[in-house]
C-alpha cells in the first residue's frame, strides 16, 4: 500500500497536463500512487494522460460535475492513509512530497499540511505567496499558531501545495459540493479543518500555482458560480477574532468581484457584514468606487502584470 495517494481532478488540460505529471513523476519521495479523475474532459487530456507510462497511475472517466464532486470521487479510491491534491495544470519541485511527508512524520496530530508555494503569472513574474510565516528561518517547520492570521494576505493553505489525512478528508465530508467553478470550495475545506485540527507548515516553496493556464476554473464568469457561504463560521467569531478577520478579507474579496460584475446587491450584503477595522485603507478606498472604474483599475493591474509588474489591495 502506498503512503501517499496523490489525488488529480483532470478537465481540459491537454496543453498543461503532461508538464504536470513530469514534475509529480521527478519526486525523491517515490511511495505514492496517482488517483485521476477525468471530470468529461472534451478535449484530448485523457489522450494525453494515457501516454505517460507509470503504473502508479489511475485514470478513471465519468461525465463532466464540477471539481468538487471530481476531487471527493478520486479521494474514495485512493488507498493510502494519506493523500495530497496537485491540480492539473500546476508544478511540483522534485522534493514537495519528501518536504510533505517529512512533516507528516513530525507532527502526526495535524490534519492539514501545508508546502509554502510560489505564484507564476506569467513568463516575467513569479512571485512567493504572501505570509508572515514566509519570514520564519530557512528551512522551518512546525505548528502554525494562529491559521486565519497567518493567511490574511495569502492563505497558507493552497490545493496543489497540502497534504491531509484520508480520514480527516473524510470526517469533514469532503468538498462542499454545492460550492461550484472555484468560488471558495477549497477556502471553506481549509476554515473547517482548521477549526477542528492543527496544521502543520513547511516555508520551503516546493509548488508552483500557474496563473496563466489555459481554462482555469476561475475565469469562469462571477454571476454562473455558486460561492461559499461564509456566514456559517459567524458564531465561531465571537470566540475566535481572527477568524473573523480572515473572512472578512474573503468578504471584501467577494463585494469586489460581484461589484465589478455588475451584482451590485451581492456587493452591498458582503460589504454590509464585513468589520471596516479589518481590511485595509486601500480596500476601503476601492469597495466604494463605482464597478466601471474597478473594471478599469483591473485591467491596468492586467496589464502591468503582463510586464512583469504586481500591484496588491492586499497589502498596505
Amino acid at each position: 500500500m502506498p503512503k501517499i495517494s496523490v489525488i488529480i481532478p483532470l478537465y481540459n488540460k491537454e496543453k498543461a497536463v503532461k508538464g504536470t505529471l513530469e514534475s509529480l513523476l521527478q519526486q525523491t519521495f517515490q511511495d505514492f500512487e496517482v488517483i485521476i479523475v477525468d471530470d468529461g474532459s472534451t478535449d484530448n487530456s485523457v489522450q494525453v494522460v494515457k501516454e505517460v507510462s507509470d503504473q502508479r497511475i489511475k485514470l478513471f472517466q465519468k461525465e463532466n460535475e464540477g471539481v468538487s464532486h471530481t476531487r471527493n470521487k478520486a479521494v474514495a479510491k485512493a488507498t493510502a492513509s494519506h493523500i495530497a491534491f496537485l491540480d492539473a495544470d500546476d508544478l511540483w519541485e522534485s522534493n514537495h512530497l519528501e518536504e510533505l511527508w517529512t512533516l507528516i512524520q513530525k507532527f502526526p496530530e495535524a490534519g492539514l499540511y501545508c508546502a509554502a508555494y510560489q505564484k507564476k503569472y506569467n513568463e516575467q513574474l513569479t512571485l512567493p505567496f504572501s505570509s508572515a510565516l514566509v519570514k520564519k528561518p530557512k528551512n522551518w517547520q512546525g505548528y502554525v499558531d494562529d491559521f486565519f492570521e497567518a493567511s490574511l494576505t495569502d492563505c497558507i493553505a493552497w490545493t496543489s501545495a497540502v497534504a491531509m489525512p484520508k480520514g480527516v478528508f473524510e470526517a469533514l465530508g469532503g468538498f462542499d459540493t454545492s460550492i461550484t467553478h472555484g468560488a471558495g470550495e477549497d477556502t471553506d475545506l481549509w476554515m473547517r479543518v482548521a477549526l477542528a485540527y492543527k496544521v502543520a507548515y513547511s516555508n520551503t516553496i516546493t509548488a508552483t500555482h500557474i496563473l496563466d493556464s489555459d481554462n482555469r476554473i476561475s475565469n469562469t464568469p462571477t454571476l454562473k458560480r455558486n460561492y461559499i457561504n461564509l456566514d456559517k463560521y459567524e458564531v465561531q467569531c465571537k470566540t475566535n477574532p481572527s477568524l473573523k478577520k480572515f473572512l472578512d478579507v474573503n468578504r471584501y474579496s467577494l463585494a469586489m468581484q460581484h461589484k465589478m460584475a455588475g451584482d451590485i446587491q451581492s456587493a452591498k450584503n458582503y460589504m454590509g457584514k464585513l468589520s471596516p477595522q479589518n481590511i485595509t485603507r486601500k480596500q476601503k478606498i476601492l469597495l466604494y468606487l463605482p464597478g466601471s472604474v474597478l473594471r478599469y483599475l483591473k485591467k491596468k493591474q492586467q496589464e502591468k502584470i503582463a510586464r512583469g509588474v504586481y500591484l496588491t489591495p492586499y497589502k498596505s
